[in-house]
């Protein structure tokens, strides 16, 4: 015959669930006063890293809102032939806005200056962009490729070619442009043959642009006479 479990007396049972219970408090009670504070800290610390995320995200939006209207007006005062109020809007946006805005507006600098006939400083201005390392490369890049197209009439031929060079490479987003410019280049040192060489490679490629394409035919045309 099976042994039978022996059964609890009722007062003992409850006897022990208090027992339990208070144990179980006690250990809170202890655990508490050791680590309360650090939960409290790390609760507060939530808390405040929240709020101040959200209130960085509210002066973030407001500051790229005030730098968008900026950069707005300096375009509108370049478009309505004001030339000096559009350079000391975005001078004002290269040395205080944000990473993208500053870049923008220090190319936006140099095409003015080229406009207004300072090529030397345009070049100047887009070499200091392209070896600025904290601007992203693509814009780097585009900035070496307008030092280059706005030095074709003062820098040695052998110079720009070095310069744009890098820019060829068939992964390169300028590569079609870059190596418009180094067709040219050729054909400045008087090497005919690898200009229409580099124009035929332009006008057959299917993935340049059509207006590059369209000056390559061109061009290929002329030196294949």
């Amino acid at each position: 015959m099976a042994d039978k479990t022996p059964e609890r007396d009722p007062e003992q049972e409850n006897l022990f669930k208090e027992i339990d219970e208070e144990l179980r408090q006690e250990t809170i009670t202890v655990l508490w006063k050791k680590y309360g504070k650090f939960v409290i800290g790390a609760a507060v610390l939530v808390v405040s890293s929240v709020a101040a995320f959200q209130a960085w995200k509210a002066w973030d939006i407001n500051r790229r809102s005030a730098e968008s209207a900026q950069f707005e007006a300096a375009l509108d005062a370049t478009t309505q032939k004001r030339p000096a109020d559009a350079l000391q809007t975005f001078a004002k946006l290269a040395t205080g806005g944000s990473t993208g805005y500053a870049t923008l507006a220090r190319l936006n600098q140099a095409a003015l200056q080229a406009e207004g006939g300072d090529r030397a400083g345009a070049v100047a201005s887009y070499l200091s962009i392209s070896n600025d390392h904290s601007v992203d490369t693509i814009y780097r890049e585009l900035a070496l490729l307008l030092s280059t197209l706005h030095d074709l009439d003062t820098a040695t031929p052998d110079e720009l070619a070095q310069r744009v060079a890098p820019l060829t490479q068939t992964d390169n987003p300028w590569r079609h442009s870059a190596k418009e410019l180094s067709a040219l280049l050729a054909q400045r040192q008087g090497d005919r043959s690898q200009a229409e060489k580099l124009f035929q490679e332009l006008a057959d490629d299917v993935t340049a642009p059509a207006g590059v394409r369209a000056r390559a035919a061109e061009m290929s045309a002329i030196l294949g006479d």
